[in-house]
């Protein structure tokens, strides 16, 4: 039986990487879903293959009106939404600290951390009115948990994602609204070769692969599998977890 059906959800950066990979998931499992990018063709083209319960919209997280348009979209198309997973995220590139720019700084912790102020604003209030709870799923890091060198400003957004999960888990649990962080280690997306920092050979994927106990990079059939296990009621009872999808690379 499908895990999720009728499920209502709303996923940012789905158009392509782990979070494409959590829209597959969430079609096959029943839901309906709304695919928000940036990358309007591309969300268009998932939405198109996936059929007529999937739906998207061009979405700049960065931007409150943005957020409340594709927020618009899905109560419009779908209903108040169900599940939200904050994916969209950026970085910079692997380098000194003091080489990155303000500019990048400023973008990536508006992609990655002030969206979810945004969208928080705008889908608790319309879980609350409806009084049946919901899910919000947040996009974190290892990098949140255990560092690497050359990525701190990084390192130090992903850690502001994986408190405020704890933080929103806490203070929305009388609504039933749970809040989880879900922690991947990097994966071979469009932003490993700025993980890296160095280009993107075998050589240095097998580098950092051997970082990670169980030996390969994570995909996005693996944030997928957690995404969906955590938007289930088999997982009423789970909220607040900082939850590393990650091959051992956190132990």
């Amino acid at each position: 039986m499908a895990q999720l059906l009728n499920k209502v959800a709303i996923i940012t950066g789905a158009a392509g990487g782990f979070g494409a990979g959590v829209a597959r998931s969430y079609i096959a499992e029943g839901a309906k879903i709304v695919i928000a990018d940036l990358n309007v063709e591309g969300a268009r083209a998932l939405a198109a293959e996936l059929g007529p319960n999937a739906t998207s919209i061009g979405c700049d997280v960065t931007s409150r009106a943005d957020i409340d348009a594709a927020v618009k979209h899905c109560v419009d198309t779908f209903g108040i939404p169900d599940i939200v997973i904050n994916n969209a995220g950026t970085t910079h590139k692997n380098q000194p600290m003091l080489n990155v720019d303000e500019k990048t700084f400023d973008r990536m912790f508006a992609v990655n951390v002030k969206s979810i102020y945004h969208m928080t604003h705008a889908v608790v209030p319309l879980m609350r009115q409806r009084g049946k709870g919901g899910v919000i799923l947040n996009v974190g890091s290892v990098a949140g948990i255990r560092p690497r060198p050359g990525l701190t400003w990084y390192n130090s957004s992903k850690g502001a994602v994986n408190m405020l999960s704890k933080s929103m888990a806490v203070e929305l649990a009388p609504d039933n609204i749970r809040v989880n962080a879900i922690c991947p280690v990097m994966g071979a997306t469009g932003l490993l070769g700025d993980f890296m920092g160095v280009p993107d050979t075998p050589e240095n994927r097998a580098r950092f692969i051997a970082t990670v106990p169980l030996g390969r990079f994570c995909t996005p059939e693996d944030v997928a599998a957690v995404s969906v296990f955590l938007g289930t009621d088999a997982a009423a009872f789970l909220t607040g977890l900082e939850m590393p999808v990650d091959g051992g690379r956190t132990i």
